[in-house]
């Protein structure tokens, strides 16, 4: 099956001249928006090539890509590619210790690297790398000092140098067969050590062709990336667009990105679920911050969402009332929430973790289209999407195009295809302990397959709380239900071999200063708002409110709220935003023990 997709090189020269899009690439600059053609990026990717020939990578070499979402990652990307080389991205924000790790256990030849805070990061810690042998770095700070050969100048070339490496990079190109180890990608850990995941050009190549075959894109998209190009998925959504002749604007921060879909007017986003958390939260922020008869039909608007689900999520009848009433709703509410994201053609793919179902169905019932769908990174990485032409609330879609599907005895998401990873790089033992004797790949989550083949995901398989009574709770779908409360802004389940479940609560501090202003109640900080009586008795209430329809031992019996959220800096999240279960729990594991004082006997601490 791998042999019948082709290489990446092949999908990117036929793009080039199949589509020879005039803006292939859009970034922000000082200036404004500017943009890259297809036969400029060739052009960029061929001058760099051949800078990288005559440092000596070859075939199989590992070349690291440091660097933010821009123009620049994907150059580098496909240069590598064209010498047979093996890209291994690194976050853009990572940890000084953890890219040090991931260097030296790829053995990595040259780093490239894009923006000042990178190459300090690189230069500062490359005692730590013995193994790297060069340094190229795109807009560095012009007093770094040591090595470091500066990006622009072997990139920049007027036509006539440049055409004679064009073809030079087409017949190398040509080489690379779709067999060849493409890139190695280092898990995010979030249950353990990371792993280097073994990608081929195959497994890519037929993610990008089938993941996103259910779309149709004419010459009037633009894609918006702003998950970091370093993991899987957004890797994948850029390669699928770009070989489809859809242009990429480029957004470095996370935080530009409200601004990003204003001025850009995307077409197509992908997004992890964390991201429609925080919109969410913002709509009802705003909604409630307008003056009392605004909030009055914010309030009415929100109400005839709730009963438009049925007809906007599922498509189920309702009654012509409602009908009539999301007509002036949307004029006069869901319309500007849908500006504020991009405008009307809006499409946006959800991945990266389970989206809870009510916060799909909101976004569905204000015309927002979220198409949610799953994978992991020994995936490359969809496994299973929804689309416009078949999609199902809920649910993570049916499984793309030549990937097969099936639940083991115990629950646990099993899948084969042509996408699913070479194994874990220098880990035979790792590889073999995540696939079955019959080449199926064990993912470690937990789902199931309804009766039109859509697959549902519950939890993963090793975050599974078990209580001391024996009851397993999946604690991620119970986490996100309690987010689409307006005065939660995140949370993690607790209680693993405990009697009873616990949660720790992030509140939504701007919705509780606003509340607390309505009844005279005012916080000098977060701090003293998560130690006031009042906002502990109505994040108890929502609590109650929020988990009243689970199974009793589902329902969190205690709680406490932290005075912030969790960071990536901390360590305690992803860089797609995930919970770092283990790294949470060891931090706050004195007030975890506080909520069971009374009721357990004290734990033994680790030495």
């Amino acid at each position: 099956m791998a042999n019948e997709y082709p290489a990446l090189t092949k999908c990117f020269l036929d793009a080039v001249d199949q589509h020879a899009n005039p803006r292939a690439q859009i970034y922000r600059t000082a200036r404004g928006w500017e943009s890259i053609s297809a036969a400029d990026l060739l052009r960029h990717v061929a001058m760099l090539s051949k800078a990288l020939r005559e440092l000596g990578v070859k075939a199989g070499d590992r070349v690291a890509l440091f660097a933010p979402n821009c123009p620049e990652w994907h150059t580098a990307d496909f240069a590598i590619q064209g010498l047979g080389a093996i890209n291994v991205p690194i976050y853009f924000n990572e940890s000084p210790e953890r890219m040090a790790f991931i260097l030296n256990d790829a053995s990595t030849r040259i780093v490239i690297t894009k923006g000042e805070s990178q190459a300090r990061k690189l230069a500062d810690g490359r005692s730590k790398v013995p193994c790297v042998e060069h340094v190229i770095s795109a807009a560095p700070p012009p007093d770094l000092g040591g090595d470091v050969l500066r990006y622009e100048a072997l990139v920049t070339a007027i036509s006539t140098e440049a055409d004679p490496e064009v073809a030079e990079y087409r017949r190398r190109a040509a080489e690379i067969t779709a067999d060849q180890l493409a890139t190695i990608i280092y898990t995010s850990g979030t249950t353990g050590e990371p792993k280097g995941v073994m990608l081929s050009h195959a497994n890519l190549s037929s993610n990008a062709i089938d993941g996103l075959s259910g779309y149709e894109f004419d010459k009037s998209e633009l894609a918006l990336e702003f998950l970091p190009l370093a993991h899987v998925y957004e890797r994948i959504i850029g390669y699928a667009c770009l070989f489809r002749g859809v242009p990429i604007a480029y957004v470095e921060r996370m935080e530009d990105v409200p601004q990003a879909l204003l001025e850009v007017r995307p077409t197509f986003t992908a997004a992890v679920p964390r991201f429609f958390e925080k919109i969410y939260a913002n709509i009802l922020d705003r909604g409630h911050r307008e003056a009392p008869w605004k909030q009055k039909v914010f309030d009415w608007a929100l109400g005839v969402a709730q009963r438009a689900i049925p007809w906007r999520a599922y498509d189920r009848n309702v009654p012509l009332s409602v009908k009539m009433q999301w007509e002036i709703a949307n004029a006069l509410v869901y319309k500007k929430i849908r500006e504020g994201m991009g405008g009307q053609k809006q499409r946006f793919a959800s991945g990266g973790g389970p989206l809870a179902a009510e916060l799909a169905e909101f976004f569905w019932s204000i015309g927002v289209e979220v198409y949610q769908g799953y994978g992991l990174t020994e995936t490359s990485p969809i496994v299973s999407a929804n689309n416009p032409g078949r999609n199902k609330v809920g649910t993570v879609g049916l499984p793309i195009p030549n990937v097969q599907v099936k639940i083991a005895e115990d629950g646990e998401v099993l899948v084969k295809g042509p996408c699913v990873m070479c194994g874990y790089y220098k880990r035979p033992e790792a590889t073999r302990e995540a696939m079955t004797q019959e080449g199926w790949l064990r993912t470690g989550d937990i789902g199931q397959l309804d009766a039109d083949g859509y697959l549902s995901i519950t939890d993963r398989k090793k975050e599974l709380i078990k209580t001391s009574a024996g009851k397993f709770v999946a604690p991620a779908m119970i986490e996100n239900l309690l987010k689409t409360s307006p005065f939660i802004s995140n949370a993690i389940v607790v209680g693993d071999k405990r009697k009873f479940i616990s949660v720790l609560i992030v509140p939504n501090f701007a919705a509780l200063e606003a509340e607390g202003r309505k009844t005279g109640h005012e916080f000098a900080s977060s701090a003293q708002m998560v130690s006031d009586a009042w906002v502990r008795d109505l994040v108890e209430q929502e609590l109650q409110r929020m988990t009243s329809a689970l199974a009793q031992y589902e329902r969190p019996k205690r709680f406490a709220m932290l005075a912030e959220d969790f960071t990536f800096a901390s360590g305690q999240i992803t860089y797609t935003l995930k919970l770092k279960r283990r790294v949470i729990e060891q931090y706050y594991a004195d007030l975890i023990a506080r909520l069971y004082a009374d009721v357990e006997e004290p734990r033994p601490q680790r030495s």
